[in-house]
């Protein structure tokens, strides 16, 4: 098996997240795009799913990167040093993202049920605000 086939047999749930993410955006965008020019007016949803499209694609890429242990590091630091003080930092960093999002998680699914407990409706489509941020703790749990 060619290293090309290889990368594309180990796709995850969380690359085709971001590819779906990616390309409803781009659709969307251009759609509003295209009847802004033509009618002079827009869709007011869009912004809105906009913003939530672009969370969900940079949380997805961000757990497909932390699965394939692809996050952005110093790598000056990580190169230089014995064997020993390379494991030390894999190790640190790896504890520490998972801190990071164990906690950012936990923040935002307090946010989640604020949400929902006091009926917040977002300013676009008058939808329950939920809908939106629940997927915030879900993937910074896929990613811890």
């Amino acid at each position: 098996m060619s290293e090309r086939e290889g990368a594309r047999a180990r796709r995850t749930v969380e690359d085709w997240i971001a590819v779906l993410a990616m390309g409803l955006l781009c659709l969307i965008t251009m759609g509003n795009v295209l009847v802004r020019y033509f009618s002079d007016q827009s869709f007011a949803w869009t912004e809105e799913f906009s913003v939530f499209l672009l969370v969900l694609m940079t949380l997805a890429g961000a757990a497909a990167a932390a699965a394939r242990d692809n996050h952005v590091r110093i790598e000056f630091f990580l190169e230089r040093g014995s064997p020993a003080r390379r494991r030390f930092l894999a190790v640190g960093g790896a504890l520490v993202t998972t801190l990071f999002f164990l906690v950012l998680a936990a923040l935002t699914g307090d946010m989640v049920w604020d949400d929902y407990r006091y009926n917040e409706t977002s300013s676009g489509l008058g939808v329950p605000r939920w809908w939106y941020t629940v997927w915030v703790p879900v993937m910074c749990l896929v990613i811890a």
